[in-house]
């Protein structure tokens, strides 16, 4: 089956992260079976989700070493987007595979798993590695456990390439990101009333005009990296909900944010400059009105930064088989850190335009899909 017939078959599963992504795992499993491949399945405490680790040995039967294509298998919603066409069934036009992970990043998928047969035939010196997981949209949930058992394996891998969508251009540093729920507790009262309660949203309001100022801190001061498109450490409160009726004061709110730090950035020092701030300042303040109030921060997700040095030779390599030299680093995140923090030297690279993900009429240009196919032939063999 080649790459289109391929991603045609990835896309009409709807494994948005909400939902089981099983189906799609059973029928990758099953296909490499055929082919003669035993894939590992590391599922989910709630064994809805899993992720697949298979191996194509090499000529002479060796699992150890090689080359690992990662890639994941959720995809972000649809919902409140206008789509011209069926985001669960492809559409091609004008050299373009239309539909919710077409790029991001069912296309390496798809592109990997047309190659096992070519694989299979080719007398690899060194095994291939396939490694499918689930959750990256929301936090890199799944990928933790894929890795540690690979790393129980002993397969000791040389390489892995994270086949994000990179213009199929390598890419060397991603910031790391956090995720943080914040649930503000307070005391409701009728809105005539307002010395008998203590406001949520007043509170979380000040935690939030308190965050814009850290934000506005790191990206006056840096430090900075102009490598990046946004070179410093970002912060944004996304979400926010509270309040019951308009002529009542709230007693709860909560608020979503997040953080994106540059590589040498400290993750663990932003959280504890702004939870020493809420602790020591905002929360204080709220147990003046009323002695039961409080403040609850919850990391919700994580990835950690990414970095890999223009002298690792997996990089050059890359660079020099894609006539590409330029240091790329990027805003947005990946589990290519949680490889490269295993030991795995890493890249990511894949086909499509990161300016397609996550959007309404997502697609990838078939050329990338072929550039793709080009590139893991050749680096493989």
């Amino acid at each position: 089956m080649n790459k289109l017939a391929w991603l045609q078959r990835l896309i009409a599963f709807d494994t948005t992260s909400r939902l089981s992504n099983m189906a799609l795992i059973d029928d990758v499993q099953g296909w490499l079976e055929h082919h003669g491949i035993r894939s590992q399945l590391i599922r989910d405490p709630k064994e809805d989700k899993a992720n697949l680790f298979a191996t194509i040995p090499a000529a002479n039967g060796s699992m150890t070493g090689g080359l690992i294509l990662s890639g994941h298998t959720d995809v972000v919603p649809v919902d409140g987007q206008h789509w011209d066409s069926d985001p669960f069934q492809a559409l091609e036009r004008e050299g373009k595979l239309f539909g919710r992970g077409t790029c991001d990043m069912k296309g390496f998928i798809a592109v990997a798993l047309s190659l096992v047969p070519v694989f299979q035939s080719m007398g690899l010196d060194k095994p291939v590695h396939l490694a499918l997981s689930y959750d990256e949209e929301i936090g890199c949930r799944g990928a933790p456990s894929m890795i540690e058992a690979i790393l129980q394996s002993g397969i000791q891998a040389d390489a892995c390439i994270v086949g994000e969508p990179t213009d199929m251009l390598p890419v060397i540093a991603h910031k790391g990101i956090q995720v943080f729920r914040c649930q503000v507790h307070g005391l409701a009262a009728h809105s005539s009333l307002t010395p008998q309660a203590c406001n949520a949203i007043d509170y979380a309001a000040e935690l939030i005009c308190y965050l814009r100022g850290l934000a506005d801190e790191m990206r006056a001061k840096g430090p900075f990296d102009n490598a990046f498109d946004v070179p410093f450490t970002s912060l944004s409160t996304n979400m926010i909900r509270g309040g019951i009726a308009a002529n009542t004061i709230p007693a709860e709110c909560e608020l979503m944010f997040e953080f994106r730090n540059l590589p040498e950035v400290s993750p663990d020092s932003i959280y504890q400059t702004i939870n020493t701030w809420i602790t020591t300042h905002l929360k204080p303040k709220m147990q003046r009105e009323y002695a039961a109030a409080t403040i609850i921060l919850d990391k919700i997700a994580a990835a950690p930064a990414f970095q890999s040095g223009q002298d690792n030779p997996l990089v050059q390599l890359i660079q020099r088989m894609l006539q590409d030299e330029q240091a790329r680093k990027v805003a947005y995140a990946t589990e290519g850190g949680l490889f490269q923090n295993a030991g795995i030297p890493t890249v990511i690279c894949g086909p499509g335009s990161i300016e397609q993900a996550h959007r309404a009429n997502e697609f990838v240009a078939i050329e990338q899909l072929q550039r793709c196919e080009r590139f893991l032939q050749e680096i493989v063999g």
